[in-house]
């Protein structure tokens, strides 16, 4: 019991990675590739963890989130944040809202438009924000998760009974769609990068919640929420691979569609009697992320604000999630039920920007603004240069492959 009421923050960061990326991304890498990304899945992993990981450890060594530490680094920092904050998540509200509407038109039917049914999540989710009635979401959480692993650990073991099971080969795309797709399922997996941001600001009100939080219970609780995120993309990998891979059948680009397809993925495994656990976890988890994303952002955005301008101005929280709410549905509009193509976007965007974070996030944890003693070892330092060379590295390759 002493141990649950520590799991907090890790567990929020699982329950926003845990979306697109792993509902989709993983999955239609499975169907595609088979097996073959799964050398993609586990390097993202890898090199991404230390910069995630900082935004905790640098928030409860300092008592402040890493956007008091990106003003330290210089106003520049904070301002090419607040920029990329700006550019970027219009494009990743769209996307989880339009995964949610897809799964909410199958589960309650009414209507199987997903830009209707996106525009009624955005304004419930709104709604539900404003009135500051989210904790339940967060309390419910562990729930949510733990059922969609059962659920599709199970999937996965019932479909590694059919006849064959595709090949352990591992592949490296080559042609330009390949590589388009290698370089968004990266970038989402497990998390947008931004997401080190949320997380340094989730462990300062754990803090306050429950003053004995120390960074020894946010880095056990962060690696729990990170150790899921790796399981579940291997699940959902692999649950592509075994049912779809070689069949000559592709997801559908509409987010309707999508949705009813893999939703079938484990109705086919488990029984079609399983349609309302399996649609509800999805959706479940997909409008956890939808609201999670709908929240933080603007609390950033606001935030940084603040500490640019020195003051507290007009453009708070409020503001901007008027902002986003509208952003998002008129994307919608105008792209209507384009879902793979809003998904590549901004998974894209995501990873182009994540060298920005990795190299920041370093700095900060490795500068004279760290309590000595709270600065990353050796072994993190190495893990950390690597991980910059990686995402800059194929950042690079692919915007010189256009």
């Amino acid at each position: 019991m002493h141990f649950l009421k520590r799991i907090g923050p890790g567990l929020l960061f699982a329950g926003a990675a845990i979306g697109v990326s792993h509902l989709v991304q993983s999955t239609r890498a499975g169907a595609s590739f088979g097996y073959g990304l799964l050398w993609a899945l586990l390097l993202v992993h890898l090199f991404k963890y230390p910069f995630f990981q900082f935004g905790p450890r640098y928030a409860l060594a300092t008592g402040e989130s890493l956007l008091e530490g990106y003003l330290k680094l210089g106003k520049g920092v904070l301002l090419a944040y607040f920029t990329i904050t700006l550019a970027t998540m219009f494009t990743i509200q769209t996307a989880v809202t339009i995964v949610t509407a897809g799964l909410a038109a199958n589960l309650f039917g009414i209507t199987a438009d997903p830009v209707i049914w996106s525009v009624i999540i955005t304004v419930i989710s709104t709604v539900i924000l404003l009135l500051g009635h989210y904790k339940l979401l967060d309390r419910l959480m562990k729930y949510i998760v733990l059922t969609l692993t059962l659920c599709t650990l199970l999937a996965v073991i019932i479909a590694l009974r059919g006849e064959q099971s595709p090949p352990l080969t591992q592949v490296f795309p080559t042609e330009a769609a390949s590589v388009a797709f290698l370089i968004a399922f990266m970038g989402w997996m497990p998390a947008p990068m931004d997401i080190s941001v949320w997380h340094s600001l989730w462990a300062i009100e754990k803090k306050k919640i429950q003053p004995d939080y120390q960074i020894k219970h946010a880095l056990g609780d962060f690696n729990l929420g990170y150790l899921s995120t790796i399981v579940l993309g291997i699940f959902f990998l692999s649950l592509g691979a075994l049912v779809m891979f070689g069949s000559g059948t592709t997801f559908s680009p509409g987010a309707g569609a999508f949705a009813g397809e893999f939703i079938d993925l484990y109705t086919s495994n488990l029984g079609s009697n399983t349609f309302l656990i399996i649609a509800l976890s999805g959706f479940t988890a997909m409008f956890s992320t939808t609201l999670t994303t709908l929240d933080a952002s603007p609390r950033t955005m606001a935030r940084a604000t603040q500490l640019l301008t020195g003051r507290k101005t007009p453009f708070n929280f409020v503001f901007w999630i008027a902002i986003l709410a509208t952003g998002t549905i008129s994307i919608l509009l105008f792209l209507r039920s384009e879902m793979k193509t809003l998904i590549d976007l901004a998974t894209i965007l995501s990873f182009v920007t994540a060298p920005f974070y990795a190299i920041v996030n370093y700095t900060l944890v490795t500068s004279r603004h760290m309590p000595e003693g709270e600065r990353p070892h050796t072994s993190m330092r190495i893990l950390s240069c690597a991980g910059i060379l990686f995402l800059s590295g194929f950042s690079i390759w692919y915007i010189t492959t256009l």
